[in-house]
């Protein structure tokens, strides 16, 4: 077995950001089903309504387990405010008694894809989408690391084709995505006892592949996106998760590296 290889069938604490729907949701659904009794999952998004609907599901899988859901806008928080969350999360549970703790960095936004790159000319704009893409990703990840200080830890960034490759009309979400990667893969190589992972979903039906079919200013992108849906080409959540779960088992990636759903 491969040293990143992660077994979730034990007592664990797991943190899912962006859980109230889509790709969060269904991640939080499927690892929470293989987490023993004792374990304690913590749902983090704005809708309430969509962390009660996540919970509801959790728990007619594995009604065996602590689930803490919390609304909250991760546009621009504070260390104090997410170590606050953390903490009123654990206040019924011993640490000593997890297993791993594994956090999913899924919540993020596509940004305004109606304007080229030269149009998105205003500060106001950048920061608002690194603060809700990088910058409360970095600080929530370091609030996770501080609070397992003992425990094994697992990482896993949520990321994109787009960290890597260019899309016209994109340049928001491309920016901010390869940032939020690089970011990850600094972590790993500064912890080398940590499982990092960067998983890539590959183009799933979810609302921001939606928008992109939609809305893009740029026509080849449009009709790329449209095609893979007319064609039924698309990604399901069920699909990914299950090779993201795969990839987690086997551990056969280096800690921080990019994998894609269709490697």
């Amino acid at each position: 077995m491969s040293s990143l290889a992660v077994n979730l069938n034990r007592v664990g604490f797991l943190l899912v950001t962006g859980a109230s729907r889509g790709i969060g949701q269904t991640m939080a659904i499927e690892c929470a089903k293989e987490m023993k009794p004792g374990s304690l999952v913590l749902l983090l998004a704005r809708s309430a309504a969509g962390l009660e609907d996540t919970r509801r599901q959790i728990l007619a899988q594995n009604d065996r387990l602590t689930i803490v859901t919390v609304s909250v806008d991760l546009t621009e928080p504070s260390r104090e405010e997410l170590e606050t969350v953390v903490a009123k999360s654990l206040a019924n549970s011993a640490k000593e008694s997890f297993e791993f703790a594994l956090v999913i960095h899924n919540v993020g936004t596509l940004g305004d894809v109606t304007k080229w790159s030269v149009d998105h000319n205003s500060q106001a704009t950048w920061r608002e989408h690194f603060a809700m893409n990088v910058f409360s990703v970095a600080i929530l990840n370091a609030v996770f690391m501080a609070s397992f200080p003992e425990t094994q830890k697992i990482v896993v960034n949520v990321t994109s084709l787009a960290a890597l490759e260019p899309f016209a009309s994109m340049s928001l979400y491309c920016s901010s995505r390869a940032a939020r990667e690089m970011y990850f893969r600094c972590l790993a190589a500064e912890n080398p006892g940590l499982t990092v992972l960067n998983y890539s979903p590959g183009p799933v039906d979810t609302d921001m592949q939606t928008e992109i079919r939609t809305k893009s200013t740029d026509e080849q992108v449009k009709s790329t996106m449209a095609n893979l849906h007319v064609e039924n080409k698309l990604v399901t959540r069920e699909q990914t998760t299950r090779k993201f779960l795969q990839v987690l088992r086997e551990g056969k990636f280096t800690s921080g590296a990019h994998v894609d759903y269709f490697d």
